[in-house]
């Protein structure tokens, strides 16, 4: 996956050290210097570097993609006005409960002229934002329960109808911001104001964070990552004896991975409770992320990814409506998953693809997305339950991810490669929930 050889960066007057290989011949020409550029034109674009930028700076190729399309969904040209980008961006966010985001964006709101009186709350804002509270809810936590109903009464003629090029784009600036929340959580990432002598993220963690046993529990931790070698070993081994396996039995896998994720839940969530700035952005706070499959109820159908797939429907829909978008979403998906530095933990010259589609197929599936030509017993072979554990909890309810979480898979990894999963997990959540909204899309024009 990843690792970085020793270069420091400051951040709100604190030294930080970011990890960029520990095998030389990984460090690819012009990576350093390219991320330098990268750091450079995020200070002179925002007048600062915050460090959103500097985590995925671990990443500068993924970074790049990453600012573009951030940079097009804020700055450039768009069908809606910059002010009511920051604030869609601030209603995503609170979601979540990310203060960090919100507290980032309410900022921007105000450098873009926006109306101060509308950060008092949701219910400042004018009808047009505030109808658009429902689909920005299901969006977060549920993106399987949004019909071509909830477009239609978006879309309906009055003086608060939107336009479907700007309803687009309020869909790509709600799943980026419910995405980044995630990203933000799962990373521990800080204000920069609030620091007071800490970190802007949490830091590398020590085995002894998770191995109370000390050089035992290190041992332990290195026998991970040799167990994990060994099954992508033998999966690679089958995969080239066996003759197949039926449809039948990949459904099957598929329906009992889904299954057991209602088993996967941290035990030590954190309740927290909302803060003054982000409750007033919030209306029916108590909705949140639903298993997709809950035992004795009537669940949603599984949504077949080929039925509508984001290379040949969400793709096209979203280019035709919002220019250029389109080819940046797709651009940072395909760098993000096919990101690799052919490194596991001490090991080098590692194909990782196995693991990485496992990652991405995992948060696909905990939102009720399958794909017919994938073994999901692969899932079980690649993802301990830690790991499984931290995934769930990181795209599907952010806002209650702590360090314990984050500490207790992977062990013997690098920070850095734990940043490239949440790099994979940002992405993965942000085009299901667009796959679901772009589908009710589809559904509302034909």
């Amino acid at each position: 996956m990843l690792g970085f050889r020793g270069c420091s960066y400051r951040i709100g007057g604190l030294q930080h050290k970011v990890l960029l290989s520990p095998c030389p011949q990984i460090l690819q020409d012009g990576m350093e210097s390219s991320l330098r550029q990268l750091l450079i034109e995020a200070f002179v674009s925002a007048g600062r570097v915050d460090n959103i930028t500097m985590v995925m700076g671990l990443h500068p190729q993924y970074l790049s993609s990453f600012w573009k399309t951030q940079c097009l969904l804020l700055r450039m040209d768009g069908p809606l006005p910059y002010h009511k980008r920051h604030y869609i961006a601030i209603m995503a966010a609170a979601r979540h409960q990310c203060s960090y985001l919100v507290g980032l964006h309410m900022g921007e709101f105000l450098q873009v002229g926006g109306n101060p009186a509308w950060l008092q709350g949701l219910h400042c804002a004018p009808p047009k934002l505030r109808n658009l509270n429902e689909i920005n809810k299901l969006l977060a936590h549920r993106p399987w329960l949004i019909t071509k109903e909830h477009i239609e009464a978006l879309l309906k003629t009055g003086e608060n109808s939107w336009s479907l090029a700007e309803l687009v784009q309020a869909l790509v600036l709600l799943t980026h911001y419910h995405s980044l929340a995630s990203f933000v959580f799962g990373c521990g990432i800080n204000p920069e104001e609030d620091q007071d002598g800490g970190q802007g993220c949490w830091p590398l963690p020590t085995h002894s964070d998770s191995s109370p046993g000390g050089h035992g529990g290190a041992r332990d931790a290195m026998q991970e990552v040799e167990v994990l070698m060994e099954r992508m070993k033998l999966l690679r081994e089958s995969q080239q004896e066996e003759e197949g396996v039926t449809q039948e039995e990949m459904e099957t896998r598929f329906e009992m991975e889904k299954t057991e994720s209602l088993l996967v839940a941290p035990s030590d969530l954190v309740d927290h409770s909302l803060q003054s700035n982000v409750l007033c952005f919030v209306e029916d706070p108590e909705f949140g992320y639903k298993d997709f499959t809950r035992r004795g109820e009537q669940a949603p159908p599984t949504f077949r990814a080929q039925d509508y797939t984001w290379e040949d429907h969400g793709y096209s829909l979203i280019n035709r409506l919002y220019p250029d978008v389109g080819q940046l979403l797709d651009e940072k998906f395909q760098v993000v998953y096919n990101l690799t530095y052919n490194t596991i933990a001490m090991h080098c010259g590692v194909d990782t693809s196995m693991l990485r589609r496992a990652i991405w197929n995992y948060v696909h599936c905990v939102f009720g997305i399958r794909y017919d030509d994938y073994d999901y017993g692969e899932v079980n072979q690649l993802l301990e339950r830690n790991l499984k554990v931290y995934i769930k909890t990181v795209a599907c309810y952010p806002e209650k991810t702590t360090k314990r979480v984050y500490t207790q898979f992977w062990r013997h990894f690098k920070h850095s490669e734990k940043v490239h999963i949440n790099l994979l997990l940002l992405e993965a959540r942000m085009q299901a929930a667009l796959l679901y909204a772009l589908r009710a899309v589809t559904r509302y024009m034909t």
